[in-house]
């Protein structure tokens, strides 16, 4: 059975690669490729290990939502942009509280 958890890391996890690869595509940004698809794929790792290996599952979760966090909150503040760093930002936080709720209840 899949957890909440699992399914939104593995959501996230391709939304990341989706947007390197959307990166790369429209700007050029090799920056962006690499970047989205080590996130992503450490996402989709994340899930794999859940519910298994919660700990580490979260705690990997937990620890690249928070990297894209800062990453892409302030970015967001300062350009305002919707696309990608205010979509980033939400998926970010989201994460974080996701990982911590999923972490508290144990």
């Amino acid at each position: 059975m899949l957890t909440p958890a699992k399914i939104y890391f593995i959501v996230f996890g391709v939304l990341t690669i989706a947007g390197g690869i959307l990166g790369y595509v429209k700007a050029g940004s090799l920056p962006s490729i690499i970047a989205g698809s080590i996130t992503g794929v450490l996402l989709l790792v994340a899930a794999s290990l859940l519910p298994e290996h919660r700990a580490i599952g979260l705690a990997t979760g937990f620890v690249i939502s928070l990297l894209l966090a800062a990453q892409f909150i302030p970015k967001f503040i300062r350009t305002g942009k919707a696309m990608p760093a205010g979509m980033m930002s939400i998926l970010s936080v989201i994460g974080l509280i996701i990982a911590l709720i999923a972490w508290v209840k144990k």
